[in-house]
């Protein structure tokens, strides 16, 4: 299961957000975005759980929990919506 981490601050590591998430089960990745040009977290970050129960488990226990000064949002990732026109231009 893939589950979405918000709210974290810019100094907080993929290696932190995984640890945090072993405690619950097994992770696969656990991936902060970055900027692509500047390289500087974006603030949240991605986790891959194999075991749903253990992934639900994750969600329910780290909501809202404090990790570097900041409250973390988690819950279940959703698929990017599928555009039209992925050129962005007019028909």
């Amino acid at each position: 299961m893939k589950i979405f981490v918000g709210n974290l601050a810019h100094s907080t590591t993929s290696e932190q957000i995984g640890e945090l998430f072993a405690a619950f089960g097994q992770v696969t990745s656990a991936e902060i975005v970055k900027d692509r040009r500047s390289g500087e977290s974006k603030g949240f970050a991605f986790v891959e759980m194999p075991a749903k129960a253990e992934a639900r488990a994750a969600i329910a226990g780290l909501d809202l929990k404090p990790v570097d000064g900041r409250s973390m949002t988690v819950n279940e990732a959703r698929p990017r919506p599928e555009w039209s026109d992925r050129r962005g231009g007019h028909r």
